[in-house]
């Protein structure tokens, strides 16, 4: 029996979410899902918690771009607060060196403390280009994290991490107490996004072991970066899990 609930990213459907949220909720439900991860600021916080409500979904987290953080600070609080949301995640960075990925990790710290006020949690998503080593051979994903508090989460996205030619299981045991929220994207070395969950070349076997017994994981997020068919994809990603770990 899978132990830890599921959420799809809704940036998996980001050619339906903005026009046609509420429908779009409906569908990750009807997949299979528990809850969603959110992204960016396109609706009221009082909607946001409507949408949430009518299609039966909890909001397992939200990517949120730093400069919001830092510029709109009391409208991502409300946003959070509204949905009764406890995990922000800034999705992207891309900086020119070490010095500058420490710089941003100091930066993080007092947005940490900030959000931590108000019972939020604030953790960071990687992409491709946090495993390319610095002029000091150190990652920027490793920068990230030996210089944020330990409260900071390190959300590992599986399929980027791939694509930054690292190795998905190695990454997460570094951070094993701060996988709280883990991004499942499939990823092939020859077909790239296109493939769902299972017809990719991610051990998924070992990855929702970890998550349950090494990680502190409280959310697998799922999601589906190509364009093509997502609908179809994000319910073959589900009826996977569901398949490796079923419900009793």
């Amino acid at each position: 029996m899978i132990r830890i609930p599921i959420a799809l990213q809704a940036y998996s459907l980001r050619h339906t979410f903005t026009q046609y949220p509420l429908e779009t909720l409906k569908k990750i439900k009807d997949a299979g899902y528990d809850g969603v991860e959110l992204y960016g600021n396109s609706f009221s916080p009082e909607f946001y918690a409507e949408l949430l409500k009518e299609s039966g979904l909890v909001c397992a987290g939200w990517h949120t771009g730093f400069e919001d953080l830092q510029q709109n600070f009391d409208d991502v609080v409300r946003r959070n607060l509204a949905v009764g949301n406890r995990n922000i995640a800034v999705p992207f960075l891309k900086l020119e060196n070490n010095a500058q990925w420490a710089n941003a990790a100091a930066a993080l710290n007092v947005m940490a403390e900030k959000l931590a006020r108000y019972g939020i949690r604030l953790g960071y998503h990687n992409h491709a280009h946090e495993f390319i080593p610095g002029e000091d051979g150190v990652t920027p994903w490793d920068v990230i994290a030996q210089n944020t508090y330990k409260e900071v989460f390190m959300q590992l996205d599986t399929g980027n991490a791939m694509a930054g030619n690292a190795d998905v299981l190695a990454e997460l045991e570094k951070n094993a107490w701060r996988a709280r929220t883990v991004h499942f994207k499939p990823h092939s070395h020859t077909l790239g996004t296109k493939p769902a969950i299972g017809e990719d070349d991610t051990d998924w076997e070992k990855v929702i072991t970890f998550c349950e017994t090494r990680g502190a994981t409280e959310w697998i997020i799922v999601e589906y970066e190509n364009k093509e068919n997502p609908e179809e994809a994000i319910c073959k990603c589900a009826a996977e899990l569901r398949r490796l770990r079923p419900v009793d």
